[in-house]
């Protein structure tokens, strides 16, 4: 098993650890997430869902506004920001304190989310690729930026890590500092290649750079199963163990008291012992 390195990021001026392995708790306020059980729609749904995340035990909330399943439909920028600005209002009024990301490609969104509305954290599934501005809006913005795997490849992991290389220095070139890595499971990969990036996601501990991990209840368990996303908790939480073994610091998911369980059984010391 890796040993988690003692990483931390700027939380605002606030030293964040990454040492143990934190719960990010996904907030979606979209009305066609994949799965239907991470929608939430209303006030009272958000407040709930807060609610949970913060009772059982998470210490990160992502709230994302543009669903990314494949098919999805395309959000308006005012949309996305309306939603946001609901949203945000409700998380902060009940965790003023908890780091928050916001899941977004576009860098309009981002500085709006961190200066009108006090986000932590930027999520880019895209990786910087679908707006060109993001990487110089993060970096003057001075927040910790996940940057993520989600272009098509042949060859997985050489290409990966080249791909991480390159954007890595590009974002440090303007400034960045901290910088989150997602390898980016389900994201313009196949199957096999998902599998493939799991067995070899220690690789990217080169970069010395804390690694977020999201693939709670994807299409990569659900269809090897031959099952549901609303039926992939077990097939979840097996591989968020797994992912922790090869050097997982932060685990996106829908299931926090679950996810919560899975950190504090692998970080037993009696694991350990002889």
């Amino acid at each position: 098993m890796t040993t988690p390195i003692p990483y931390t990021i700027n939380v605002r001026g606030r030293l964040f650890d990454l040492s143990v392995p934190q719960v990010m708790g996904i907030l979606n306020v979209t009305p066609d997430s994949f799965y239907a059980g991470a929608r939430h729609q209303t006030d009272a749904d958000i407040r709930s869902r807060v609610e949970q995340i913060i009772s059982e035990g998470g210490t990160m909330i992502d709230v994302g506004a543009y669903s990314t399943r494949p098919g999805a439909g395309d959000v308006p920028v005012e949309e996305e920001m309306t939603r946001l600005r609901r949203a945000m209002t409700i998380v902060r009024s009940m965790a003023p304190a908890i780091p928050v990301s916001i899941d977004t490609f576009r860098s309009d969104v981002a500085r709006m989310a961190v200066e009108e509305l006090g986000a932590d954290i930027i999520n880019d599934v895209s990786g910087g690729e679908m707006d060109k501005s993001m990487f110089a809006t993060v970096a003057q913005l001075g927040v910790p930026y996940v940057l993520t795997h989600n272009v098509t490849t042949v060859n997985l992991m050489p290409e990966m890590l080249l791909y991480f290389s390159r954007r890595i220095q590009e974002l440090r070139d303007l400034g960045q500092k901290d910088i989150i890595l997602d390898p980016g499971y389900g994201f313009s990969k196949t199957l096999q290649q998902n599998y493939q990036l799991l067995a070899h996601q220690n690789e990217l501990l080169i970069y010395d750079l804390p690694i977020l991990v999201g693939i709670s209840r994807k299409s990569m368990i659900y269809k090897l199963l031959g099952c549901t996303p609303e039926e992939s908790l077990n097939g979840t939480t097996v591989l968020n163990t797994l992912a922790l073994r090869q050097g997982a610091n932060i685990l996106r998911v829908h299931d926090v008291k679950e996810c919560v369980e899975v950190i504090k059984i692998s970080q037993c010391q009696c694991l350990n012992s002889d």
